[in-house]
């Protein structure tokens, strides 16, 4: 396997997915303990940070691995294989904590260095107000994931610059200690995401820690004349490359689903006709079905990084629409495989706390994501297909 560099170590591929597994089996250990306090623990933050999965996405220049993307998606599937609460956020941590790499150096170095986890909001609820070389931000934003454990939170905001026409997208990035935390999480699935609501009141941000995501989005670069060329996240479409753990997390889930089917099946004997299920074609049938569905999710997976990883080379032609719909559609079959799974088991599959309904619980909680919904998906891809704009970012 080919050789990264993470703190003066060499690490390889096989050395990160062993880190992430002992994440996984922890989170895992300690689900029900996250399903009543919905958040992952401060056992399992700690380990995330300890293994250094938490900085696998920084550029080099920053001490870390600048681990491929394809690499990143095998530590996010087998984390998801345990705990998919846990996998939601060993995703976010090292994806948000890679976000400097697009402010200015000043900001960026700033941020890094502090070595705190990183949470974030896209969604553009706030509201800036000019203040000498900076701007204050408020607002109120839902579905913070990690923010019990972040030291900093980028929130979407529409800022009106001097030199700019119309207000610009942008990712402000405060410091948690200067934002409430409304602690309301209490939700159907990934309740240990700890996804809580933030608060903020004119709280200053100066400009070097204003990440302009239209520029992100445009150039693919950061705002600075000498970078690394060689860094992946600089030659990737950003939106459709920062929402590529969602499928992998509904992918490393639907793994553990089929494992868990297999298990209880062989076991089961129905009382209608005395047949254990492992002879029976029905359950047969169920599972080689379900097993080439994930399959083709799989296989779609790797198409999308693949897209990604030759978006450049390809002349970046590709568009944010196809993207969309090509993850959905692998999330909607993994989905799939949840319900089946459960509906063939049948009401022994039921109780509370029981592997299988809690992997169900949380599959279907990753496909309600706003960047995860298929027919949002479809009807946008549909429109690009038809030579009209599909209007998504990815």
């Amino acid at each position: 396997m080919a050789s990264l560099v993470l703190k003066g170590e060499d690490v390889t591929v096989e050395d990160l997915l062993a880190r992430a597994e002992r994440i996984g089996k922890l989170a895992e250990q300690e689900a029900p303990e996250a399903e009543k306090n919905a958040t992952i623990s401060q056992n399992v933050v700690n380990l995330i940070q300890e293994t250094q999965i938490s900085r696998m996405m920084l550029p080099k220049k920053y001490g870390g691995p600048q681990a491929d993307l394809k690499t990143f998606a095998k530590v996010i599937r087998k984390v998801a294989n345990y705990n998919i609460s846990a996998a939601w956020l060993t995703y976010l941590y090292p994806l948000h904590n890679m976000l400097p790499a697009f402010l200015p150096e000043k900001g960026a170095d700033e941020i890094i260095h502090q070595g705190g986890l990183i949470c974030d909001i896209f969604a553009a609820l706030g509201k800036a107000e000019r203040d000498g070389d900076g701007y204050r931000i408020s607002g109120k934003w839902s579905f913070v994931s990690g923010v019990n454990y972040s030291e900093w939170v980028g929130v979407g905001v529409m800022i009106q610059f001097p030199d700019s026409e119309k207000p610009v997208y942008c990712l402000p990035m405060l410091k948690t200690s200067e934002v409430e935390v409304i602690h309301n999480w209490d939700t159907f699935g990934l309740r240990g995401s700890g996804s809580n609501q933030i608060i903020a009141d004119q709280v200053y941000v100066p400009m070097e820690r204003i990440l302009r995501l239209d520029q992100a989005e445009v150039t693919r670069r950061p705002p600075v004349e000498e970078y690394d060329t060689d860094y992946p996240f600089y030659h990737v479409p950003f939106f459709p490359s920062f929402y590529l753990g969602f499928g992998y997390m509904a992918l490393g889930g639907a793994e553990r689903i089929l494992k868990e089917f297999k298990v209880l099946t062989e076991k089961r004997v129905r009382l209608m006709d005395g047949v254990r299920e492992s002879e029976s074609p029905r359950s047969q049938r169920v599972l080689a079905e379900m097993t080439t569905d994930f399959h083709v999710a799989e296989a779609l997976l790797d198409k999308y990084i693949d897209l990604l990883e030759d978006y450049e080379k390809d002349g970046c032609i590709t568009p944010p629409s196809e993207f969309f719909a090509i993850r959905t559609k692998a999330i909607k079959i993994c989905t799939d495989i949840a319900v089946r799974a459960l509906l063939t088991l049948g009401g022994g599959a039921l109780y509370k706390g029981g592997t299988m309904e809690l992997f169900l619980r949380d599959v279907i909680a990753v496909a309600t994501h706003k960047t995860s919904l298929y027919e949002d998906a479809v009807a946008a891809y549909g429109k690009d297909l038809f030579g009209f704009d599909g209007g998504v970012r990815g």
